[in-house]
């Protein structure tokens, strides 16, 4: 069956931090101490793991040990992609992680040389070209290859802000490598609010290169997680999240918001598995195979999630009001009316508390339906409580458009309702779902109310100032 991976990361992507997920996601670390031996690299390279603690949350941190580290740091080699790719094709590596590995550097060496406008061959590596930066990528491929991924997912990813010092001085955030490589690969992306470089361009390499959509999780039958810790401390925990899988049904893609990477050879199904004697002959892959950038609004309308037919109503309706009031129901049994109501059709169930004849204290129980549903709601009540009669009114109502909108926030993913005035495409309000936050709160040991705030920042700082735009 086929093997699925979802690569999440909230707080970015980086070729350690893919190292780190892959051996907690349980590829032994001798395993790729061996490959990576098989590189012939200058350097002798020890990989060595430790457990660490990223807000609370134990994750695993894959270094890479070079001899310099204990003395004076040299200058990275300034290699090209012909040396690089004489170093991997050498290796008695798997063929697909070696195919993989030259797919990812020939995909940093486009994107390098549309920055300097030079050709992608006379491109010099400079960080990515160091002895780690080679061991973060084959090795991330070879762990990949070890659980014998199929099909790799990816979360939209974050951008960071602030300033990054490179070979090349003090660059922005996203650097311009980084920035290219998402735009190659019209990858979603979004403000997470965090200080720093958060994608590098290792990380944003492999993910560009590797993953075959971009957006929310396959629907996988989950068989292991694992979790790479990155080397900053942040608001939130460091670590990227490795799920991986089997599908649970035939198409491996979850939902609407999911954005397509044809150029994906994890994807390929006709990318050999296991042969490590094959090595594939380099080639260059052209630029202009690679997909358009989606436009902001593309973007937009691609999120918007399609809802049931109730939610879709909007405009002046007319419906129908039932009250009565109680003084002699126990609270479990105006629970379980409130259930029986709206799984009947109700529109709404409300109870206030009143002072009734003789000073009793009361319970005024409130239904809002549709009139077709408005006598079987009425049953309900007479059923269900002691009441001996039902009031009901008609009344008309003003209904606002809704739609669902599923945001990628740092946190996770939270489903957020927009409202749309009569004749508007603009929302006028938004508002974060209960059950998305609620979980996420637990999920991250946060109080519900400051995820609450985050989507609605979120929501504010980023995909409302764009789609006013």
């Amino acid at each position: 069956m086929k093997t699925l991976a979802f690569l999440d990361c909230p707080t970015g992507i980086s070729g350690d931090m893919c190292l780190g997920a892959l051996v907690s996601a349980e590829v032994p670390l001798s395993y790729l101490q061996t490959q990576i031996d098989r590189l012939n690299l200058p350097e002798m390279v020890k990989l060595t793991e430790v457990i660490v603690r990223k807000n609370g949350i134990a994750a695993t941190k894959v270094n890479v040990g070079l001899p310099h580290e204990t003395g004076p740091v040299p200058p990275p080699p300034l290699r090209h992609l012909h040396d690089i790719e004489q170093i991997i094709t050498a290796a008695d590596l798997p063929a697909r992680a070696i195919a993989w590995s030259l797919a990812i550097f020939r995909r940093l060496a486009q994107a390098e040389g549309a920055i300097h406008g030079i050709e992608p061959q006379q491109v010099h590596f400079h960080e990515v070209g160091a002895t780690d930066a080679i061991v973060d990528i084959v090795g991330t491929c070879l762990g990949l290859d070890w659980l014998n991924v199929d099909e790799l997912h990816c979360a939209p990813l974050p951008t960071g802000t602030g300033t990054v010092r490179t070979a090349h001085g003090r660059l922005p955030v996203p650097a311009p490598a980084v920035l290219k490589l998402m735009e190659m690969a019209q990858v979603p992306i979004y403000n997470a609010g965090l200080k720093g470089e958060l994608v590098t361009p290792t990380g944003a390499a492999i993910a560009t290169e590797l993953a075959a959509q971009f957006g929310e999780p396959p629907s996988l039958k989950l068989q292991k997680v694992g979790l790479g810790a990155g080397t900053k401390d942040l608001a939130l925990p460091n670590i990227l999240r490795l799920w991986v899988g089997t599908p649970t049904s035939p198409a491996s893609a979850s939902g609407h918001h999911t954005y397509h990477h044809a150029t994906s050879p994890i994807a390929d199904s006709s990318a050999p598995h296991h042969h490590p004697h094959e090595h594939p002959t380099p080639e260059t892959i052209p630029l202009e195979k690679m997909p358009r950038v989606l436009s902001a609004a593309e973007s937009h309308a691609a999120a918007l999630a399609s809802v049931d037919e109730i939610e879709q109503r909007a405009g002046q309706e007319t419906v129908v009001v039932l009250e009565t009031q109680v003084d002699d129901l126990s609270p479990q049994a105006i629970g379980y009316l409130y259930d029986r109501l709206l799984q009947s059709g109700a529109l709404d169930v409300f109870t206030q508390s009143v002072t009734m004849k003789k000073s009793r204290l009361g319970h005024l129980i409130s239904a809002i339906a549709y009139p077709e549903k408005a006598d079987n709601c009425e049953q309900i009540l007479l059923q269900e409580t002691t009441t001996l009669g039902v009031r009901r009114s008609v009344q008309h109502r003003l209904r606002l458009r809704r739609e669902i909108m599923s945001l990628a926030t740092p946190l996770g993913p939270i489903r957020m309702k927009l409202a749309f005035a009569p004749g508007q495409d603009q929302p006028l309000k938004a508002h974060p779902e209960y059950d998305d936050c609620a979980a996420l709160a637990q999920q991250h040991h946060l109080p519900w109310r400051e995820v609450h705030n985050q989507a609605l920042a979120y929501w504010q700082t980023h995909i409302n100032q764009n789609h006013q735009g």
